[in-house]
């Protein structure tokens, strides 16, 4: 436990620094590779949910700290252990001891005793202090109090569940590859595996319990895909037909891009600015035994890339601020600033219109973003197709699509996505 909670508390702070969780883990994890697979799984659970519930946790120790504490990685440490104390089964003294012993490595004579005596307070006072946060928004829902009025502004009726939703452990949802069967014939593969599992749609199954992809039946040979059942229903509205040619801008990696191959014969180019991303995109498809040009370019500068030749279906999943996806990325609520929304609200105007020239008459393209905010969304489409006369907004087919007018909320069985199919008359 001791080096789980150091290599966390490693990570919290390198991400309130500014950088992205993931990257942070995967260099601290290179750095020490004599760690186990129990400890490397340990420290991402410890500092995922640090950093899902940072503001409460910061809002607790500073009502334990009589003087600000200028020592980043105690100050970190105690963050972690207080997740644990307050989140974790491990027992309390364990905790505390550990994150004891984790201070002493510090060398610092004073890390130990301030650490045992902020942890063993925490426990003797819990109640008291969380009474204390009752009238803090930002330690109840620990969210920047910006991302709160934003959705109090514009979802008055769902604020509070919408905040409560991207603070859970997201699910696993697996897409089953329609060449292979469908949805209710590999859930009998799982539970055949010992995997509990329930049907959400003809190729959606959900797990009970998230397990690694090498226990998945036929996952090697393609049977089964990782994918949301909101970034599932891309392809489905997409509705390629075989012989169609298609663009999937911003493709990695590569969820969409495969799910729009298996549903149809097509002439698929996957795209995207990032090289090596595009390899991420190339590992699936190969996994998947599909095919589709890659392309590195920017998608709001076709002329930089495109061969004059038009589609018939284009995918815009188009870069955003990934609001509806926080819980699986938890570094997002700390990393983003109201501005963003601005700045990527402006990057997804000039994809729209770079990649609508690209479109033939008569073909349809496939707004998609993973956010929640209303700029990114019905504004943007508002917008263009105020600017674009040629542009005509189709109506949805899936049901959860049709109930909520593109806009998904986050939820227990999918996470928060917008949806907008445009067709050019």
């Amino acid at each position: 436990m001791q080096v789980s909670q150091q290599l966390a508390a490693q990570a919290v702070g390198q991400v309130l620094a500014g950088r992205n969780l993931s990257v942070v883990l995967e260099e601290l994890f290179q750095h020490h590779r004599n760690i186990t697979p129990q400890q490397r799984a340990a420290s991402q659970d410890l500092a995922y949910g640090t950093l899902r519930f940072y503001a409460r946790l910061e809002a607790l120790l500073q009502q334990l700290l009589q003087k600000p504490l200028s020592d980043a990685f105690i100050h970190h440490l105690l963050l972690v252990s207080l997740y644990q104390l307050s989140y974790d089964k491990a027992a309390a003294h364990t905790i505390v001891n550990q994150a004891v012993l984790a201070a002493a490595k510090t060398r610092k004579s004073w890390a130990k005793g301030l650490v045992n005596a902020v942890l063993r307070n925490f426990l003797r006072q819990r109640d008291i202090l969380e009474q204390q946060l009752a009238d803090n928004e930002v330690a109840q829902y620990s969210y920047p109090q910006w991302w709160i009025n934003k959705l109090k502004q514009q979802y008055p009726q769902h604020w509070q569940s919408m905040l409560e939703a991207g603070n859970q452990h997201p699910p696993m949802t697996l897409r089953t590859n329609r060449r292979h069967g469908d949805a209710g014939s590999y859930l009998q593969q799982l539970q055949l595996a010992g995997l509990e599992a329930h049907v959400l749609d003809k190729q959606a199954v959900m797990l009970k319990r998230p397990a690694p992809v090498h226990q998945l039946p036929g996952f090697a040979q393609g049977q089964v895909s990782v994918q949301d059942w909101g970034a599932q229903l891309a392809a489905l509205e997409l509705e390629a037909a075989d012989g169609m040619r298609v663009l999937d801008a911003c493709c990695a990696p590569g969820g969409k891009t495969s799910h729009v191959l298996e549903l149809a014969d097509v002439q698929m180019t996957a795209m995207d600015h990032d090289a090596q991303r595009l390899q991420r995109v190339r590992q699936n498809l190969d996994r998947l035994n599909l095919h589709a040009t890659l392309l590195q370019g920017d998608a709001s500068t076709p002329d930089t890339w495109w061969d004059g030749v038009p589609y018939d279906r284009i995918l815009a999943d188009v870069p955003c601020t990934a609001s509806g996806i926080v819980r699986r990325h938890v570094d997002i609520k700390w990393l983003r600033r109201e501005s963003d929304i601005a700045t990527f609200a402006t990057q997804q105007k000039m994809i729209l219109q770079g990649l609508w020239q690209l479109l033939v008459k008569g073909g349809k393209l496939l707004y998609v973003t993973c956010s929640v905010f209303h700029e990114e969304n019905q504004q943007q489409i508002t917008q263009f197709l105020h600017s674009q006369p040629d542009a005509q907004l189709l109506s949805l087919k899936h049901t959860l699509l049709q109930s909520s007018q593109g806009q998904l909320l986050p939820g227990t069985e999918h996470d928060g996505f917008f949806y907008a199919l445009l067709q050019k008359t």
